[in-house]
């Protein structure tokens, strides 16, 4: 049986791995494209945003923990390639900051606030919803925006982003 902090841990895991797994998957023809209701917003650009807000949070609440953030990448010009390792990168601080926290008794070491900019808690349980919704938010939209512009992803690529215990062992690494 897990502890609830491994639990938040392996929630953040999960999430992590679908957000790889769609952005993975996302259909080459479609990275540049952008719906004509939102033609500065292309498929590129949410995925990329992904992890520029990740790298947002971490400068935020990561300092007290000597968590660093990794660079953003351009939403104008960043490959899928590149976005896919960045992810990586940022998904593993982001579990760095969640340990951080549980370790700090819940709350993220060095953050004042209850709430940075009103909206993201120092808390690493409530911050780890606030991610999880976040990227859920934003997968959503992944999914739409690929789907009316032409290019709907295979069903097993979608089914596969509710399975939960196949992304957990693929971020486990087993």
């Amino acid at each position: 049986m897990s502890t609830p902090e491994e639990s938040l841990l392996d929630a953040w895991r999960i999430c992590d791995r679908a957000t790889a797994l769609l952005v993975e998957s996302l259909p080459d023809d479609a990275w540049p494209l952008a719906l004509s209701s939102a033609p500065r917003r292309a498929v590129r650009n949410v995925a990329v945003h992904l992890h520029n807000c990740r790298g947002l949070w971490l400068k935020s609440l990561g300092q007290g923990a000597g968590i660093a953030a990794p660079a953003n990448l351009d939403p104008k010009s960043a490959t899928r390639a590149r976005t896919v390792a960045a992810l990586g990168r940022s998904g593993e601080a982001i579990l760095r900051l969640l340990r951080a926290g549980i370790g700090n008794g819940g709350d993220f070491p060095g953050v004042a606030s209850a709430f940075h900019y009103g909206a993201m808690p120092r808390n690493a349980f409530l911050f780890c919803a606030y991610a999880l919704s976040h990227e859920a938010h934003h997968r959503g939209q992944l999914l739409v925006m690929t789907r009316q512009l032409g290019h709907r992803l295979p069903q097993p690529v979608v089914n596969a982003l509710w399975q939960w215990s196949s992304r957990l062992r693929e971020a486990r690494g087993g």
